[in-house]
């Protein structure tokens, strides 16, 4: 049962992902959470660090998207910003909003990733659609007040992930 809640890979932010790695593993297609993976919660402000990481990852042929349960104006924003296409109140771990970014991508799930920090949204929809999913540690402390509470229950998946290997921190 904890299996759909599993990630795949795990690194301690987006940057640290080579593109390298994701070309070498046959993904085309990389779908971004947006708050605490791309960007601090609440937050529209890109670091610079991250807009670089974005052009290698497009400068290496990788077609990126946001798929964030944010509002549409402030996922608008980054992905406006950073020239990639966004899928807004995506209701994750709901399938519609991965279907309709494998569209905007134009790949199919088993050459697409999924990168965020949440286990219960960005994880487990990910698996549900049988994507590689890649767990990150959140960017920032701050945190939606549901979130904050759903963490508590998520510290405990992630203990027993790291009892397993699965992984590291």
């Amino acid at each position: 049962m904890l299996k759909r809640w599993y990630p795949r890979y795990h690194v301690r932010k987006l940057v640290d992902l080579e593109p390298a790695f994701l070309l070498a593993q046959g993904f085309k297609g990389i779908m971004i959470d947006l708050d605490n993976t791309l960007v601090n919660w609440g937050e529209v402000e890109v670091t610079a660090e991250t807009v670089d990481w974005v052009q290698q990852a497009k400068g290496a042929g990788l077609k990126l998207c946001i798929v964030s349960n944010a509002l549409e104006h402030r996922v608008k924003t980054v992905g406006e910003h950073l020239g990639i296409p966004w899928v807004a109140r995506a209701t994750k771990p709901r399938k519609a909003a991965f279907q309709k970014a494998l569209a905007l991508l134009g790949t199919k799930p088993e050459e697409t990733a999924a990168v965020g920090d949440q286990i219960f949204t960005d994880v487990w929809g990910g698996n549900r659609m049988a994507l590689f999913t890649i767990l990150t540690i959140p960017l920032s402390p701050r945190e939606f007040f549901y979130t904050r509470i759903v963490r508590c229950f998520e510290r405990r998946v992630l203990k027993r992930l790291k009892k397993k290997g699965i992984i590291s921190e």
